[in-house]
């Protein structure tokens, strides 16, 4: 099961799990449309791998199977590839 992170590794954006507008790549990186577009060129910085829509998960399966609340912000990392 996806972690779903809370919010972008890189602006801190948050990304609700009931939401679209989270990329994430095979190790579950997490990142933002915007950063994922403009900042990464759809590229993971962290493992090199593709960034993906990641799926949303509906609100009735948040209550048994929650999102992370684990906040992971790397702005050093936010450079343009």
């Amino acid at each position: 099961m996806l972690k779903m992170k809370p919010s972008c590794e890189c602006c801190d954006k948050d990304l609700p799990a009931e939401q679209s507008g989270a990329r994430v790549c095979s190790f579950e990186c997490t990142f933002c449309e915007d950063c994922t577009t403009t900042v990464f060129a759809d590229t993971c910085p962290n493992c090199g791998g593709e960034l993906v829509a990641r799926p949303t998960r509906s609100v009735d399966k948040l209550i048994n199977n929650p999102a992370s609340t684990q906040r992971v912000h790397n702005p050093a990392g936010c450079t343009k590839v």
